[in-house]
C-alpha cells in the first residue's frame, strides 16, 4: 500500500537525486531527509547528524520545513532543498566556516548552479552572512532544471494545514494566490486582496 509518508519521501528522495545529477555531477552522497518545524527557516543542514546503532555508518541531514509547503511555490521550496544541498557539497567537499555562517566560498558554490545569495532573499541582498536565503537565478541552471523535474510532474503533495486559519462565525474562508510568486493569504470570499511583493491582484 503507498502511504502519505511514502509518497512523500519518495518524491523528495527523487528530487534529491534528480538535482544531484543535473546540478552537481552526482558527487553527493546520500543523506537522510527530514521534515522539522522551525520559525526561523525553510530548512536546514547538519552535517554527520545521524548514524546507525552499530556505529558502522554515519550521514548528513537536509530538513524541510513543511509549514511553509502551502504557501511557498514548489520551485521555492525545491530551490531550499538545493540550497541545503550546497551546504553538503560543501561539507563533503569544500570548507566550511563557523556554524551556521555562510561564507564566499558557498556563496560561489550557490550561484554557480543557479541561486543568487541574499540575506533578504531579493536582489542586492548581502550575499554571505550567518542567516542566508536566496533567490532564484531566471533563466539559471536550476530554473531550468527545476521545470523539467515539474514538467514531469513532479508535485509537493502533502502540505502543513496547521498554519491555515480557522474559520470565522460564518464558517467559510476563500484561499487566494498571487499569480506571480503564489504567495497564499485566507480571507472571506469576494475580497479584494492584493500582493505586497508583486503588487497585483491576488486571485481565488
Amino acid at each position: 500500500m503507498t502511504t502519505p509518508t511514502k509518497r512523500t519521501y519518495d518524491g523528495l528522495n527523487h528530487a534529491y537525486g534528480f538535482f544531484n545529477d543535473r546540478l552537481f555531477g552526482g558527487r553527493l552522497p546520500p543523506c537522510l531527509i527530514t521534515m522539522q518545524r522551525s520559525k526561523k527557516a525553510y530548512g536546514y543542514f547538519a552535517g554527520g547528524r545521524f548514524g546507525t546503532r552499530d556505529g558502522r555508518e554515519i550521514t548528513d541531514e537536509i530538513a524541510l520545513n513543511p509549514s511553509h509547503f502551502s504557501s511557498r511555490t514548489t520551485e521555492q521550496s525545491l530551490s531550499t532543498l538545493v540550497h541545503e544541498m550546497t551546504h553538503l557539497e560543501q561539507h563533503h567537499f569544500g570548507t566550511p566556516s563557523r556554524q551556521s555562517y555562510h561564507n564566499a566560498e558557498w556563496a560561489a558554490a550557490i550561484l554557480r548552479i543557479g541561486l543568487v545569495p541574499s540575506d533578504t532573499g531579493q536582489p542586492g541582498g548581502r550575499t554571505t552572512g550567518q542567516r542566508m536565503s536566496h533567490y532564484v537565478e531566471p533563466g539559471g541552471w536550476f530554473a531550468g532544471a527545476c521545470q523539467d523535474l515539474l514538467g514531469k510532474g513532479f508535485v509537493i503533495e502533502w502540505t502543513d494545514r496547521a498554519g491555515e486559519p480557522k474559520a470565522g462565525r460564518s464558517g467559510k474562508r476563500a484561499k487566494y494566490l498571487c499569480p506571480r510568486c503564489r504567495l497564499a493569504a485566507w480571507a472571506k470570499p469576494g475580497a479584494a486582496l492584493k500582493c505586497g511583493t508583486c503588487d497585483v491582484p491576488m486571485l481565488a
